[in-house]
């Protein structure tokens, strides 16, 4: 649940009891208490948690495991395209809880060693073209559509701004990229799976012991 989100929600809740609460014959005092509380919650969330103590709550509940897993397919597919392409991984992060230790407001990220010039050679775009797509490519591969990415896309427009080339240009080879990115996956889901696995058995949660996190500018 998004900070707004869950703000939207306490509102409402805090209406609904300031209407109905007295024909409920609740006492004032109840409906003062909730309302206190659940504002006092949105000001913690906000300055503790960022604004994600809804996304720790959800990874936290029974059903978390299933959120928790995708995140990992997308930031298992950046880990297998990025060695794939000698690329070194820093840090690889799965869920809100690993991410807020480390001073970052997401669900998940993988950590790349940062490009070696802000002007880079075609064929290093190209590799970073297939790296920073290939999160969505393997959420598309497992789920059928792709809910992260926005970061990623965010990085490979940077990138190819940076460099010079035109548009037609930039677009054809990202098109080409994500191509041969979903080929690869496709060919390696196994693999990608197993690696998605391993992720998810290591990342934190509300209320679980931490776990060693495997190594891995961010690709989300």
């Amino acid at each position: 649940m998004t900070s707004p989100l869950l703000a939207g929600v306490a509102v409402a809740v805090i209406s609904l009891l300031a209407v109905f609460g007295p024909l409920l014959g609740l006492p004032p005092w109840v409906i003062a208490l909730v309302a206190g509380l659940a504002l006092g919650g949105l000001t913690v969330d906000a300055a503790r948690f960022g604004g994600r103590g809804g996304h720790l709550l959800a990874e936290a509940l029974p059903g978390g495991a299933l959120r928790l897993r995708r995140i990992a397919i997308h930031e298992a597919g950046h880990v297998l395209v990025a060695s794939q392409e000698a690329m070194p991984v820093r840090q690889v992060l799965v869920g809100s809880l690993a991410c807020l230790r480390a001073g970052l407001s997401s669900g998940g990220t993988t950590e790349l060693d940062p490009p070696a010039s802000a002007k880079l050679a075609l064929e290093d775009l190209r590799r970073w073209s297939r790296v920073l797509q290939a999160g969505m490519a393997a959420e598309q591969l497992v789920y059928g559509a792709s809910e992260g990415g926005a970061d990623d896309r965010a990085l490979l427009g940077r990138l190819w701004g940076l460099s010079g080339h035109d548009v037609d240009t930039a677009q054809r080879e990202q098109r080409r990229a994500r191509r041969e990115v979903d080929q690869a996956l496709r060919q390696r889901r196994p693999d990608l799976e197993a690696a998605a696995e391993r992720l998810l058995e290591a990342a934190p949660r509300l209320g679980r012991p931490s776990r060693s996190q495997p190594p891995g500018p961010e690709a989300g």
